[in-house]
């Protein structure tokens, strides 16, 4: 497999962009947002080297270096994992194009607006951590982490839709949620047809189907408290595949709602309800009257995600508030944290970001210095994200909204 080169010049924008979307997306969606890219220049300039680096990766991975425990080693023969190494990485390549088709489609059943180089910017750039990620099968006892990684890319996505596909922030949860099940169909069936080429691999992570076998298997992602019982995940699998063969969609679809359960972890509990976030929204915050508030519950491939927004405006001063929950699905409520695994800080003439814990809340601030205007996310214990931004300093957002994200940290979900 070959790859173009690039020169110097088109190297160094690869690793600013790559930098920029991991480590600063909100402001990066809106420069790409701005840009007339084509899929085709995307493809050339960006997704050829980023999709090769799972597909060099796992063929080193799996044929040089090999599976080992208990002092055995297996390996797939070096030409079966050549011929993998291609097909995985053509049709991860292919699956960027599929996945931009279905967000394109998807967009107007979220209020979005569907535009096809939109949404292949979307995908396209989305899937930057899940390919970086593929480096960690260099060494299979590690590849898992590459699952981690491409929970980083669902949380791109979330803070994409917005911007590229213009659907409002209460939806982007559930838009995210609809997209992410394509995703892992499309992964498997990715994986299915390398394993066609490449049967001996199967039973070294080919396939969905090598997973489960006659004993349930529960893996434990790290630094996570998530477990996937691989075991479901295969019957899932099995399910979603006799739907198919039977030409019953609401079967199948059925099955793919309980892959996707499993694949993210299980469900973390029932979502609270519109009428618990709608009575933490406070009459004022910060002095300002409150001029409108909406509450409402909505449902996505059979999880359901539940918003509260608020309006406070007077004297030229205004701030939004929208509370989110996310914490039903562990693994989404992961990928919305993923920003405050590590503690960053960016700052130029007029802006600064921060990103930090405080105690066991996730905390990610962007102020302007002249005091204008300032945004704040709180990530709270229970799983919900309380968020504001509008024309107040920096100051004042967390002195107030510290004190509603106490409040809301305090709601409980139904057993």
């Amino acid at each position: 497999m070959q790859t173009p080169s690039l020169d110097a010049r088109q190297r160094k924008a690869l690793v600013q962009r790559l930098t920029d979307i991991l480590l600063r997306p909100r402001e990066t969606w809106m420069q790409i947002d701005a840009e007339d890219g084509s899929p085709a220049s995307i493809y050339r300039d960006y997704l050829v080297f980023l999709a090769a680096i799972p597909a060099v990766a796992g063929f080193i991975g799996y044929s040089l270096i090999g599976v080992g425990a208990f002092g055995i080693s297996v390996r797939v023969p070096v030409v079966q994992g050549l011929v993998s190494m291609v097909v995985g990485y053509v049709l991860s390549l292919a699956m960027v194009y599929v996945l931009a088709l279905i967000a394109n489609m998807l967009a107007p059943r979220f209020a979005g607006h569907a535009d096809m180089g939109s949404a292949f910017k979307l995908v396209a750039y989305a899937s930057t951590a899940g390919m970086l990620g593929g480096v960690f099968s260099l060494l299979p006892s590690l590849a898992m982490l590459g699952l981690v990684a491409a929970l980083y890319s669902v949380y791109l996505i979330y803070t994409g839709i917005p911007v590229l596909m213009k659907a409002p922030q209460e939806k982007a949860v559930g838009y995210t949620a609809a997209l992410v099940v394509c995703g892992i169909l499309a992964g498997l069936l990715v994986g299915l047809a390398t394993s066609l080429v490449t049967p001996g691999a199967r039973g070294l992570g080919g396939g969905v189907a090598g997973l489960g076998g006659a004993d349930a298997v529960s893996v434990k992602l790290p630094g996570t408290d998530i477990q996937i019982d691989t075991s479901r995940l295969e019957q899932a699998t099995r399910k979603m595949e006799q739907a198919q063969a039977q030409d019953d969609s609401q079967a199948a679809l059925q099955a793919a709602t309980e892959a996707l359960g499993t694949a993210l972890g299980g469900q973390g509990g029932a979502a609270l309800t519109p009428q618990q976030l709608r009575g933490a929204i406070p009459e004022r915050f910060a002095g300002l009257p409150r001029t409108s508030v909406e509450a409402r519950s909505d449902s996505a491939m059979g999880m359901q995600f539940t918003h509260a927004s608020a309006q406070y405006e007077q004297d030229g001063k205004e701030v939004e508030i929208q509370i989110q929950d996310i914490g039903a699905a562990p693994a989404l409520r992961l990928t919305m944290a993923a920003w405050a695994q590590s503690t960053a800080e960016s700052e130029n003439a007029d802006e600064v970001e921060r990103i930090y814990r405080q105690g066991d809340v996730a905390v990610k601030e962007t102020y302007r210095k002249d005091g204008s205007s300032a945004e704040l996310a709180l990530l709270l214990p229970n799983g919900v994200m309380v968020q504001a931004h509008g024309t107040l300093g920096i100051e004042a957002l967390k002195r107030h909204l510290h004190a509603l994200g106490q409040q809301v940290a305090g709601l409980r979900r139904a057993s």
